[in-house]
């Protein structure tokens, strides 16, 4: 590993470390802002952090096991301990360097999941029926919590337009790509002649805006007009 990147990665790991004695801080606790920008950070340094703990401790399994190789009765396990401690590095250095790329200031962001039915009439509703089973259940593998905010349901099934709340850890990050026009081609289960069509649906990722706690109104801001009424 390039010593650059190495001292990167020390620096983000000592901050994960600040990090987590300040967020058990009862100062730090008692000011919203603050542990809320904490928290935002820690969430960004912690995979990185654990990542290169897991690297280091690597490192060391690879030198203990290379002093053992002079030792004749030790010598074949040492050498199987070398090949592990090796294949783990060799994973997670390109990990680490993937890590260390500039991130979208929305990756940690919740996300409001948006498909709306275009083109296909009923198949398209039913496409888009589809699509949402799909990513719900990739939210339940992804342990992440979901909530329908509205939804209109197709004539057959399915929907015109659902719109669905995913709240959870870099929800943005692994969605914001999903994005766009999606297209299917088959044999829909409203043709009764074995012909194949083509339905589309939209799909739009938006990051969940941040809460604000409230707005400071400077009262040299405001115009205050009163009017009585005449006659």
């Amino acid at each position: 590993m390039k010593t650059s990147i190495r001292n990167k990665l020390e620096q983000i790991s000592d901050r994960y470390h600040e990090i987590t004695a300040l967020l058990a801080d009862p100062e730090v606790q008692s000011d919203n802002n603050r542990f809320r920008e904490l928290s935002r950070e820690y969430a960004q340094v912690e995979q990185v952090s654990r990542s290169f703990g897991q690297y280091m401790a690597a490192e060391q399994e690879l030198r203990s096991a290379e002093q053992m190789l002079s030792d004749p009765e030790m010598a074949e396990l040492a050498e199987d301990a070398c090949a592990d401690a090796r294949h783990t590095l060799q994973q997670l250095e390109p990990e680490l360097q993937r890590l260390l790329l500039p991130q979208d200031p929305n990756d940690a962001r919740n996300v409001f999941l948006e498909i709306r039915a275009g083109t296909g009439g009923a198949e398209a509703a039913l496409f888009a029926g589809d699509l949402l089973r799909m990513y719900l259940r990739y939210a339940e593998l992804r342990r992440w919590q979901t909530e329908t905010i509205s939804q209109s349901v197709g004539e057959q099934g399915g929907y015109k337009e659902v719109i669905v709340r995913i709240v959870g850890q870099g929800v943005f990050s692994r969605l914001k790509f999903e994005s766009g026009a999606h297209r299917v081609q088959r044999v829909p289960e409203t043709e009764s002649q074995g012909r194949i069509h083509t339905s589309a649906c939209t799909v739009a990722i938006l990051p969940e805006a941040e809460a604000v706690d409230g707005y400071d109104i400077n009262p040299g801001d405001l115009r205050i007009d009163t009017y009585r009424s005449s006659g």
